[in-house]
């Protein structure tokens, strides 16, 4: 009999134990606000209102740019942009995020360019302004600027 007490004095406190660590466990990594939208200059390409989608995972980021304003210029092929995307981190320094991910768009169709890679730490505080978006089609090199603050902030990244 005492063992079988002993046995399940011992499955209640592996079972409390497992409840408290689920109760301390880190919260998943994320990033704030996952999106937010910007005012683009594109030179002779165009402008106009941009959305940036950021995602986290760990110290990896991701950055996908879409814009109903700036146009492709004529049909592409999925992944036939060369991307490079300049956030500017609070305090000074630049992030980098940059890839060939796009997807096949025709001529007109709005631009979407990413999700492009990055590294972050946490706590970084990336905003687009001031930054650039460089991307290259046809050995081409376009560049966007933010005309203005991101809305509704910087992205911030756990």
């Amino acid at each position: 009999m005492r063992g079988k007490r002993t046995a399940t004095g011992a499955a209640l406190a592996v079972g409390a134990l497992a409840v408290t660590g689920l109760a301390f466990a880190p919260a998943a990594l994320a990033v704030t606000p996952q999106s937010a939208t910007i005012t683009a200059d594109c030179g002779a390409f165009g402008g106009g209102a941009a959305t940036l989608t950021a995602t986290q995972s760990g110290t990896s980021a991701t950055m996908t740019l879409t814009s109903t304003a700036v146009t492709a210029p004529l049909s592409l092929s999925a992944d036939s942009i060369t991307s490079k995307l300049t956030m500017v981190k609070a305090g000074g320094g630049t992030t980098v995020f940059s890839g060939t991910k796009n997807p096949a768009m025709a001529a007109g169709d709005p631009v979407t360019v990413g999700p492009l890679s990055g590294t972050v730490a946490s706590g970084d505080s990336l905003e687009a302004n001031g930054g650039s978006l460089q991307m290259t089609v046809f050995g081409i090199t376009i560049t966007c600027t933010a005309t203005g603050n991101q809305s509704p902030g910087p992205f911030v990244f756990d």
